[in-house]
Order: C-alpha cells, then sequence, then structure tokens
C-alpha cells in the first residue's frame, strides 16, 4: 500500500475528532499536497507550496505544543526529542525553501530532498508515537487533545520560524506574536495577488 493510501486507510479507521485521527488526516493532506506542489508550473506552484508550508507550519507547532508533552510520557523522552529535532531541521529548511524561486532548479532539488525528510518524520510519528500515545491514553483524553490541538491551529503561525522549532516552551511563549504577525502578511500577499 503506498504511504498515502496507508495514510487514508489509518486516518478512516480513526475516531473522529481524537488528536491521532487529526494529524494522520494532516499527514495525508501534506503528502496530497507535496505531490500538488511537484506536479504544478508557476503561480500554481507557488499557490501549492504556500498552502503546504501554510500547513507544515501549523501542524508542527501543534504536534510540538499538544502531542510533544504527551508522548514524551508515552513514548519516552527519546522519540519525543527526535521528532523535535526532525521538526527543527524541517522548519531550517522549510525557511530556505521559501526565499527560493519555486520554479528554479534549485528549489526542485531542496524540495525533493525535503519533501523526504518530512514523508519519513511522519512516518516515524505513525510508527513509534502514535500508537504508544493511542494505547496509554484513553479516548476522552485524545478527544480533549483533540480539541486542543484544533485550538492551538487557529493561532499558530503560517511560516517557519527556526528560533521556536522543536521547543513546545517557545512555542507557547513566541508562537501567538508570530502567528499575528504571519496571518497579517498573508492577508497583505493575498490582497496583491488579487489586484
Amino acid at each position: 500500500m503506498s504511504d498515502l493510501a496507508g495514510a487514508a486507510a489509518r486516518a478512516v479507521d480513526q475516531p473522529q475528532g481524537d488528536m491521532i485521527a487529526i494529524l494522520l488526516e494532516q499527514h495525508q493532506r501534506i503528502r496530497e499536497l507535496f505531490a500538488h506542489v511537484k506536479g504544478a508550473s508557476g503561480e500554481h506552484k507557488q499557490q501549492a507550496f504556500d498552502e503546504l508550508r501554510a500547513l507544515l507550519a501549523v501542524h508542527e507547532t501543534a504536534e510540538e505544543m499538544v502531542l510533544r508533552p504527551i508522548s514524551s510520557k508515552d513514548a519516552g523522552a527519546e522519540v519525543a526529542d527526535a521528532r523535535n529535532e526532525e521538526e527543527r531541521e524541517a522548519t531550517r529548511t522549510l525557511t530556505v525553501l521559501e526565499m527560493m524561486d519555486v520554479s528554479s532548479a534549485e528549489f526542485d532539488h531542496m524540495f525533493g530532498e525535503f519533501e523526504q525528510a518530512v514523508l519519513d518524520h511522519a512516518s516515524h510519528e505513525e510508527q513509534d508515537e502514535f500508537p504508544l500515545v493511542r494505547a496509554r491514553e484513553n479516548q476522552d483524553t485524545l478527544m480533549a487533545m483533540g480539541r486542543t490541538l484544533r485550538a492551538v491551529e487557529r493561532v499558530a503561525p503560517t511560516h517557519p520560524h527556526p528560533s521556536t522549532a522543536g521547543s513546545p516552551a517557545a512555542q507557547w511563549a513566541v508562537g501567538p506574536f508570530a502567528s499575528i504577525v504571519d496571518r497579517t502578511l498573508d492577508a497583505i500577499k493575498n490582497a496583491t495577488r488579487g489586484s
């Protein structure tokens, strides 16, 4: 089964609204967006990349703030720390990609490496982290964490911020302020695209 089909099957098999189900659905969407970026050109490629960048920024922030404190307890600090480090590296790369011309060969090369790192990271979460959290937390807790995850996503930054990546404490302290700036810049960019 392909990664995309496997993620879709896992997401369907989860109780709707619990944290693990939400994260699996997002992993599926991230895989789809990688394919869209690789298959697009010009303005469509830029728009697909912008959507992927925003989803990754929000997704990783929410994972670091909501999932990691629990997975550190349930899966172990070593597992949680390894995922945070992967996210820190991905954020650094995403920051560089964001400044590049999406039509360049350099972007395509770096984007391919970035895709592989993000998909490997998602696989580690799906195999090493999510099952242990699901096994050790009751359904009510997972549903409450799902609601918290959604709340955090509504105020999470939409651009990568390497200074906070991989640190739940930094995400809680700086994230809401960075989000205001990011969402303002996104609104301005979208308004100038429409004119």
